[in-house]
């Protein structure tokens, strides 16, 4: 019988379960971003206590990995010193005509619509050890944002 007619199980066309992506580089963390990993961890391994659906199992297994893996290689950082712009500090900047504050933070932290902003994005990379009334290059363009405050 050809091949084209056989019958194969449902499961052979299901996507496949991979798992999460861990961010590349050094898991840095505010002293806020390490409660929030050690909260997550304890969330889903109570969850993982309270299910019996196997599909449900394996998607908590599959984030309890991650987050383990998040809050074994956080790498506490110190509190900034406000001078310059560095990890865990609160700038506000001007781009684009536009004033906005923003506190760089670890990968797991961020949330840009909140002002935490990952210390990898490329605004944060950008702006990294400038000092208050400087302004650096961004997106291609000279000098497109100013340091107008830091706070620790």
């Amino acid at each position: 019988m050809s091949v084209a007619f056989r019958r194969e199980s449902d499961d052979e066309h299901l996507e496949p379960k991979f798992e999460r992506p861990i961010p590349p580089g050094p898991n840095l963390v505010t002293a806020r971003g390490l409660a929030q990993l050690s909260a997550k961890v304890a969330e889903i391994e109570s969850l993982v206590a309270s299910l019996s659906e196997e599909e449900a199992l394996k998607a908590a297994r599959r984030d309890l990995r991650y987050w383990s893996t998040r809050l074994a290689t956080a790498q506490l950082m110190p509190e900034p010193g406000g001078d310059v712009v560095e990890f865990g500090a609160t700038v506000t900047l001007a781009h684009n005509g536009r004033e906005r504050t923003i506190t760089l933070v670890g990968d797991d932290e961020a949330d840009p619509a909140a002002g935490l902003l990952s210390f990898s994005a490329p605004l944060a990379r950008a702006i990294m050890g400038a000092e208050a009334g400087e302004r650096v290059d961004f997106a291609g363009k000279a000098e497109a944002v100013e340091i107008l405050a830091i706070r620790a």
